[in-house]
């Protein structure tokens, strides 16, 4: 078939009346499949029931330095679950601290500090007139629910290829001392799939912010969730970049095992400079006594180290791997040419990222609910929940099956369809 934009009215009418017949048809299947969010399916979950079995009874529940694990003590993680972590954040067990189960809590409690107490002796952020985040955009859609609860300005950033615009990056906060902070997501960006190049992570360390308390939110949150053996991307690590850049304390990094082991039941760090260690440590003494050590220490004892981590993540990746293929095969066949639609075959991650004409994602989102598919709501991955452009939309394909993927592919494609026919003949 032929581009859309370059059918005559008539032609369009007719395609819409066939698509038309075609999506009653799909209505009718009375289909239920939710997409909306990054839920590892059943079957992943499955994959992790040996940490029930990792302890029991019977074990001595005693840390590496002999931490009793039942009790008080150790704060910031427990030796070998720091060791375990840093693995997987290609960090240094020293900058690392374990903390909860869930490296959202980090990330809120982290902008909350900044906001009531400043960063690191800094001036508190609700005493200043202004405060501004910079969001890179398609993006995580919590990031910017954290910095719109407090209130926080917050910049769209057009993410590229290579990760956000860092000339603009480099303008704003270079010059502008209300930027207080970026929200990334480096490593199969939430939702490209996108990994940031080497000269970008370069260039992050390399800024020189107007604000001393301007701090880069690194969320690894995919740092091994690879869907392939064979081609896997690789970022360099944003730390040891700040450290040689002279920047050492620019940098919070986050990450967890939350899409590893036990969605809500996984342990999650913050890799940082020991100031900024230093600075989050005063309030979290006040916060708590200690986190789940037993929960750090039923990990440990069944990943061990990274290799068991890779092992694990290896058998992820061959459950989600055929729902991505499914999904983007579909796209290709139904929709590649037509030029109504773009999108990025991810090599990691959880989504995948779908460009549609201008003004239409709303409308495609509203027309797959109306057929039994639930979509991320169109807006969604900008902040204020809206995207200038009203064209990005988020799929997510780990929770159901293959099968059920490619059925909900075949009716999303659809509906992209029927709305950029719609679009057209509005411009018509």
């Amino acid at each position: 078939m032929k581009e859309f934009k370059s059918l005559t009215k008539e032609e369009l009418l007719q395609l819409k009346e066939e698509l038309e017949l075609k999506y009653k048809e799909a209505k009718e299947k009375n289909l239920k499949l939710d997409m909306s969010r990054g839920k590892p399916s059943p079957a992943q979950l499955d994959m992790g029931m040996g940490l029930m079995d990792a302890l029991n009874s019977n074990t001595v529940l005693n840390a590496s330095d002999g931490t009793d694990c039942r009790n008080y003590g150790i704060l910031d993680g427990l030796p070998e679950s720091k060791r375990l972590m840093a693995q997987i954040m290609e960090a240094e067990p020293h900058q690392v601290m374990v903390l909860g189960n869930a490296s959202l809590p980090i990330m809120y409690d982290t902008v909350s500090r900044s906001m009531t107490h400043g960063v690191c002796g800094s001036t508190p952020w609700y005493k200043l007139d202004k405060i501004k985040f910079l969001c890179p955009v398609p993006g995580y859609d919590r990031h910017f629910a954290i910095t719109e609860y407090f209130g926080i300005e917050m910049i769209n950033i057009p993410m590229t290829l290579e990760g956000p615009d860092m000339d603009m990056v480099e303008e704003l906060v270079n010059n502008d001392s209300t930027v207080k902070g970026i929200w990334c997501v480096p490593k199969y960006s939430n939702p490209q799939g996108i990994s940031y190049s080497d000269e970008t992570v370069r260039r992050f360390a390399s800024l020189k912010p107007a604000a001393e308390d301007f701090r880069i939110y690194w969320d690894n949150a995919y740092a091994v969730h690879h869907l392939y053996d064979e081609v896997q991307d690789h970022i360099l690590n944003i730390i040891t970049e700040c450290e040689k850049a002279g920047n050492p304390d620019m940098v919070f990094m986050f990450a967890s095992t939350s899409k590893i082991s036990f969605s809500g039941s996984g342990i999650a760090a913050v890799a940082a400079s020991q100031r900024n260690l230093d600075w989050m440590r005063e309030s979290i003494t006040l916060q708590t006594i200690g986190y789940d050590k037993i929960n750090q220490l039923r990990h440990v004892k069944y990943f061990k180290d990274i290799e068991g981590i890779k092992a694990h993540m290896k058998k992820h990746a061959d459950i989600m791997r055929p729902k991505f293929e499914a999904v983007l095969s579909i796209l290709e066949k139904n929709l590649g040419g037509l030029g109504i639609g773009s999108w990025i075959a991810p090599h990691g991650g959880y989504f995948i990222s779908f460009e549609a004409m201008e003004g239409c994602a709303k409308a495609i989102v509203a027309k797959c609910r109306e057929a039994g598919i639930t979509l991320t709501g169109a807006g969604a991955t900008y902040p204020y929940k809206h995207d200038p452009k009203d064209s990005n939309i988020r799929i997510a394909p780990s929770f159901p099956s293959p099968e059920e993927m490619a059925a909900a592919a075949e009716i999303f494609s659809l509906c992209v369809k029927l709305v950029s026919v719609e679009k057209l003949l509005e411009q018509a």
